[in-house]
């Protein structure tokens, strides 16, 4: 049986608690984007190496992720935490100190690998402290703080690298995985770990993938939330390169890119309000729609000839708000479906997530992109295998009820 909820009085701080770690991993994966304009002059490095302190984040955090699920399935959630930001702080003062690309990208590999705890104990936590309609309100405020992060990251570290240099990033991460290891060791409760779980931890891990993969409800979650992610990720790698084909210059572009996550957060918020009056069912058909809406009537105004920034970013909106009501009840049903593998569950999702974020990022170099028909074509293929996994989850929870 997972832990009892916290009670009402100390439930605030819990969630700002749950959301920095959250968040956290994101927020390391985002600030240095804009030093990563001129790491390869500095350090006499090709652009596709540089890329690779990115990659190699998202690759090392969503391959921890497989780990620390079912470890902190029986190990313990705070005990995993912990250590991920540890690693964090160790990796941040290896990157600050790099003189070389080899030494930064192995530190950014170490810094995926640190950030993946939060991701995957922030989101089983909120699987052992809430329940029903709360559990999914509170994955909305998940989703909220994570919209906000690149953004704010990207905003942030642009201004830290100009003002005392790309090493402060690394130091701005550092000084807050300490406040962050601080605020874990003191105010989020200890996980008791499942009787059921087998001895072995490698057994454990096996064995806990296994029985998910049997589960066809959970493997439709998990393909919503990879399509939404591989979405996202297409129009944060292809933005720029379309909005520099309309003229707009790199003090101008990340104006245009906060359209989509801030509309995302105004998403996660009406879901806060709608999760309680509406079945979740619903809300997510809402948010495909509006989605699939949204970029359609992007590639539509591109191909009747409105090449500008502003015919491509406002129908954007329609995407972060179906997105904002598409997530965060799919990210609930990934946690709640067998509670007591919730970590190997988070593991998964998050895996998922960031690979086919991944995979959308890279797929936006295989096009040229004079104007949006490429990018918004893209991004809709990727909208519509969640739409498809969708249509198979209803079915199958038909099903069952």
């Amino acid at each position: 049986m997972p832990p009892p909820q916290s009670p009402p009085a100390a439930s605030g701080r819990l969630i700002a608690n749950l959301l920095a770690q959250l968040a956290f991993g994101l927020l390391t994966m985002t600030i240095c984007l804009p030093s990563m304009q001129e790491w390869g002059a500095l350090f006499d490095s090709s652009q596709a190496a540089v890329q690779l302190t990115f990659s190699g984040y998202v690759v090392a955090m969503g391959m921890l992720q497989l780990v620390y699920g079912p470890v902190s399935d029986r190990m313990g959630r705070k005990r995993v935490l912990l250590f991920g930001l540890g690693l964090t702080f160790i990796a941040s003062v290896m990157a600050a100190l790099a003189t070389d690309l080899n030494t930064l990208i192995a530190a950014r590999i170490l810094q995926g690998a640190g950030g993946a705890a939060g991701m995957v104990v922030g989101r089983a936590l909120v699987q052992d402290l809430f329940e029903g309609p709360q559990r999914t309100r509170v994955m909305a405020y998940v989703g909220m703080a994570m919209g906000l992060c690149p953004p704010l990251a990207t905003v942030v570290g642009g201004q830290l690298h100009v003002q005392l240099g790309w090493q402060a990033n690394f130091v701005l991460i550092a000084i807050l995985a300490v406040a962050l290891f601080v605020a874990a060791w003191r105010g989020l409760p200890d996980h008791q770990k499942s009787t059921t779980v087998q001895p072995h931890w490698l057994r454990a891990m096996l064995s806990a993938y296994a029985r998910l993969a049997r589960e066809p409800v959970f493997i439709c979650y998990v393909v919503i939330l990879s399509a939404t992610t591989a979405t996202f990720y297409a129009f944060l790698a292809g933005a720029p390169v379309v909005l520099g084909s309309y003229g707009v210059g790199p003090g101008g572009v990340g104006f245009y890119i906060m359209v989509g996550p801030l509309s995302y957060i105004v998403g996660n918020f009406i879901t806060t309000h709608l999760v309680h009056r509406l079945h979740e069912r619903t809300i997510m058909r809402l948010g495909q729609s509006l989605t699939v809406g949204g970029i359609a009537l992007m590639v539509v105004l591109a191909l009747a000839g409105l090449n500008n920034p502003l015919a491509f970013a406002l129908p954007l909106i329609f995407m972060g708000l179906g997105n904002g009501l598409l997530v965060p009840p799919a990210l609930a049903g990934t946690v709640g479906l067998l509670p007591v593998l919730a970590g190997a569950a988070a593991a998964v999702a998050g895996l998922m997530q960031q690979l086919m974020g991944a995979v959308g990022g890279f797929a936006v170099g295989l096009f040229s992109h004079e104007d949006a028909v490429n990018l918004g074509v893209l991004m809709l293929v990727l909208a519509l295998c969640g739409v498809v996994a969708q249509v198979w989850l209803h079915r199958l929870r038909g099903r069952r009820t």
